[in-house]
């Protein structure tokens, strides 16, 4: 059976695949740098719960950006928007941010959930069945992948599969199954509107080993590669309550096809927040920023602002361990070598290859790499405290009773502690300018 083997050029590949990707709009112009004497930082800005609540801007969040931007409406600091969202185009998803924080947001300033795809070059020509909603056949296409299969397009192939809806199973006579090459992989883009259908069909590609003309064979294990954007078990709209994510749909398939074959369902990889890869992309985003800035030194730091203790916060400590664990690699072998030799993070940590992202072992790293990544919990979409803000960060979330990570991470509480605590995304932004000896206006 082949299996998905990726990563085999690091970093390098990342950023050719970061440069083809997110090409700068030529109608922006940037001539910021940093104040005399003040640091140089990017910012990583989650959109549900932070900026917005379903389509409902956060108020804050439109006060803050009169911060980042000077008065002809050009970033001072580089900016990117990184959601575990990824039911759209990043077309789509700057324009839908630059009409409600009344900014100009560019597609090289969105990350969606499924963006670090780019990179996974090697099933690029596999054809694969994608789940979702909203355009993801062109998204698919979009992220280089050439054969794509949508759910609908498998409904159609094989209509005896789909019959929890009686609305929905074939009337009359059994129409003919049409058939299709069998299934090389499967890639779940995002919670899809009707889950009993693409539960019901997932299960059936998995267990037929791409065909499902053939009878299940629970035996056959492990089963074809299967890769996961967006891992939110919950996530904030417009409701008072936490609504179901992807994460929560992951957590359906996996119990299902563990009761039928006894098996535990395997990813070829877990990606989006908080695997580091979606960091790693991330913060050469950042770095690209930077350079059209006018930027002539590297990005020192990241601050990721977040409200979810188990995608934002646990992703952006994660990343900046991997970071901390980079730099004692690099100083390590340059102490051995005299400053020579490759430079690779092995086994600086113990991370799992879920959390590094399906690619553990391979991450290159390089010498403008950020020295650390802070992350900062707002208050205003999965996390709240309705009786107000602690003055020890740690105390909030220190004793979670519940974990609302992913199966494959590892549930270290330490890294649900957010670096800062405070009240809304306005407040964020003034903490770090403050941090970093940036001046307000």
């Amino acid at each position: 059976m082949q299996r998905v083997r990726c990563w085999n050029t690091g970093l390098q590949l990342l950023k050719s695949a970061c440069e083809g990707a997110a090409k700068p709009s030529t109608s922006r112009k940037y001539s910021h740098l940093p104040p005399q004497g003040a640091g140089s930082f990017g910012l990583l800005f989650d959109i549900d719960g932070v900026l917005v609540r379903g389509r409902t801007p956060i108020p804050a969040a439109k006060q803050c950006f009169k911060n980042l931007v000077d008065r002809h409406g050009k970033y001072k600091v580089p900016v990117v928007f990184v959601t575990n969202a990824g039911n759209s185009m990043r077309q789509a998803k700057a324009e839908h941010l630059s009409h409600l924080l009344e900014v100009e947001v560019t597609p090289d300033q969105v990350m969606l959930s499924h963006s670090p795809l780019r990179m996974f070059t090697d099933i690029h020509k596999m054809r694969v069945l994608v789940s979702g909603q909203g355009p993801i056949e062109e998204v698919a296409h979009n992220l280089g992948f050439q054969d794509v299969v949508t759910i609908d397009m498998l409904r159609d192939a094989y209509p005896l599969l789909d019959v929890v809806d009686h609305n929905r199973r074939p009337k009359d006579k059994i129409p003919p199954t049409k058939g299709l090459r069998p299934i090389d992989a499967v890639i779940l883009f995002g919670e899809p509107i009707r889950w009993e259908t693409n539960l019901q069909l997932i299960v059936d590609v998995l267990l037929s080993n791409g065909n499902p003309d053939n009878v299940w064979n629970a035996a056959r294990y492990p089963h074809i590669p299967l890769l996961a954007c967006n891992m939110d078990l919950l996530w904030m709209a417009e409701a008072k309550s936490p609504r179901f994510g992807h994460g929560m749909f992951l957590v359906c398939l996996e119990s299902m096809y563990k009761k039928v074959t006894g098996f535990d369902l395997k990813y070829e990889a877990l990606i989006g927040k908080p695997s580091v890869v979606t960091y790693n992309y991330a913060e050469l985003l950042i770095r690209e920023q930077a350079k059209r800035l006018g930027w002539t030194t590297p990005v020192k730091r990241l601050y990721a602002i977040g409200d979810n203790l188990m995608s934002d916060i646990y992703g952006a400590n994660l990343y900046d361990h991997y970071l901390q664990a980079s730099q004692r690699t690099k100083a390590q072998m340059q102490a051995k070598s005299g400053g020579g030799g490759s430079e690779t993070v092995e086994d600086a940590l113990k991370m799992t290859s879920a959390e590094l992202g399906g690619a553990s072992g391979v991450y290159g790293t390089e010498g403008d790499l950020p020295e650390g990544c802070s992350s900062i919990l707002v208050c205003t979409g999965v996390y709240s405290r309705e009786e107000g803000l602690p003055s020890d960060p740690a105390h909030a979330v220190k004793d979670q009773p519940t974990f609302h990570g992913h199966r494959d991470f590892r549930f270290d509480p330490s890294l649900t502690e957010p670096t800062f605590l405070v009240e809304d995304v306005k407040e964020a932004v003034e903490l770090v300018f403050q941090q970093e000896g940036w001046p307000l206006e």
